[in-house]
């Protein structure tokens, strides 16, 4: 229990670092993950999200910190000893075996047992009655439930996947995903899986960690990441968004207004500003494309500027647009009013979106 009286967190990790030579490859990562919880460590190549994993399943010590599971230190015991499943990004099984004897295979149990065990496994990834099939015979997304149901027999109490659906083609891996999201949901354990695609984290994290760099930058669902990135890497890195420099002038109420200029206009924007920002300071507004729309010439409270690309992405058109006085290139999603390339347009904020979030500007004084 917590001092507070609350369960503590199945998972925590507490300030965790790595380093390798004198490359820091994770800062003092310190989180916690409830039992049955999947949770996505989203971020790019060399954030560290593999190390992390790596770091959990014995394969990497770590130099700082401690791994917690069910309050016992797991950091300490050998990776035979952990009790922890792993899905490797290629899935590693034996093409020689059949199904069941790779999902049996290094069960060191009594035969009928061990062939419960596999019967079990298979029957929470839906394969039951797969036992006899070989492994060359069945489909990409059924191998990678194959690869799931062996880290499961063991029963582990922790399940890591790494990358788990990267092999696969665009098609086979929206179906496996949502595979793996019934299977997980159905098994209940307590899972965390590396990926550095968006949608993918998305729909099979209850919640998402993104890392970037070595660091931690924030936890929380999908929702808040995206609706209220923590720091200007979230922002940048999770959706898209257009970064519109600026003058902090100060908080209006619970918003905060920053003054833009694109050529000879001048408008005042309202968003959520970051903490310790001081009136004067140079910011930008990160904005997603579903907050601005284009606007017919002489709208108010909208910076003017000229139509470089329209992109038609099936459910909606963007429009990138270049500001005058080249203070930014900012991409908006079509609305009531459109353009060609080349068009004069103004682009202003949509009402009824959320507010975009108003961060220092990287490099300013």
């Amino acid at each position: 229990m917590t001092p507070s009286g609350a369960p503590a967190p199945f998972l925590v990790l507490d300030g965790l670092a790595k380093r390798f030579g004198g490359h820091t490859v994770l800062d003092g990562v310190a989180l916690a993950v409830e039992r049955g919880e999947v949770l996505a460590l989203l971020g790019p190549s060399g954030s560290g999200k593999t190390t992390l994993l790596r770091l959990l399943a014995g394969f990497e010590t770590p130099d700082a910190g401690r791994i917690l599971v069910a309050g016992e230190r797991l950091d300490t015991l050998p990776p035979a000893r952990r009790n922890v499943g792993m899905v490797f990004q290629h899935y590693a099984l034996f093409p020689h075996l059949s199904v069941g004897e790779n999902v049996g295979f290094g069960l060191r149990l009594p035969r009928a047992e061990a062939a419960a065990r596999v019967a079990a496994a298979l029957a929470s990834v839906d394969l039951e009655g797969f036992e006899r099939r070989r492994v060359g015979e069945i489909s990409g997304g059924q191998q990678q439930r194959v690869a799931l149901a062996r880290a499961l027999a063991p029963e582990p109490r922790l399940l890591l996947l790494d990358e788990p659906l990267s092999n696969l083609d665009p098609t086979l891996r929206e179906r496996t995903r949502r595979e793996l999201r019934r299977a997980l949901a159905k098994v209940g354990i307590t899972t965390l899986l590396v990926t550095h695609e968006q949608e993918e984290a998305f729909h099979l994290g209850d919640r998402v960690a993104v890392l970037g760099g070595g660091r931690l930058h924030q936890v929380g669902t999908p929702e808040e990441l995206y609706e209220r990135p923590a720091t200007r890497f979230v922002a940048g890195f999770v959706g898209r968004a257009s970064a519109l420099p600026g003058t902090f002038l100060g908080l209006e109420g619970a918003a905060a207004r920053m003054r833009i200029v694109a050529g000879d206009t001048e408008v005042c924007w309202t968003g959520e500003a970051a903490e310790g920002l001081a009136a004067g300071q140079r910011v930008e507004l990160l904005v997603r494309p579903e907050a601005l729309e284009l606007r017919p010439a002489g709208g108010f409270e909208a910076l003017p500027g000229r139509v470089v690309e329209r992109r038609y992405a099936g459910h909606g058109t963007y429009y990138t647009v270049a500001l005058d006085g080249g203070t930014a290139e900012v991409e908006a999603l079509a609305g009531p009013h459109t353009a060609a390339p080349g068009e004069t347009v103004h682009v202003g904020l949509r009402r009824g979106t959320p507010l975009p979030r108003i961060f220092p500007l990287e490099g300013a004084a």
